[in-house]
């Protein structure tokens, strides 16, 4: 199976498949996660008593917190090192 198989190169395609094809989806979703994490909130009251957020209702992707803006941009960091790596090696390679 040794002459075959190169059991070294099949863990090297693997786990380089993993890691690209799992893992930059996950960073790209764990970026998301902490783009949209929740700051602190400013209460507003209604005239009929109840207690809204001031960021309630909107669309807005940024949820206001610091250090989910700078996770955020660290994992999308990451990702774009990743795209442009690629695109170098294609490049390289013709």
């Amino acid at each position: 199976m040794g002459d075959w198989i190169d059991l070294h190169a099949l863990w090297q395609v693997v786990l380089v498949g993993l890691i690209c094809g799992a893992g930059l989806p996950a960073l790209f979703a764990v970026g998301l996660r902490a783009l949209s994490a929740q700051g602190s909130h400013r209460t507003l009251s209604m005239a009929d008593g109840r207690a809204q957020t001031a960021d309630a209702g909107t669309d807005r992707v940024y949820g206001g917190n610091p250090a989910g803006l700078a996770v955020a941009v660290a994992c999308f960091a990451v990702i774009l090192a990743a795209v442009g790596y690629g695109v170098y090696l294609i490049v390289a390679a013709g």
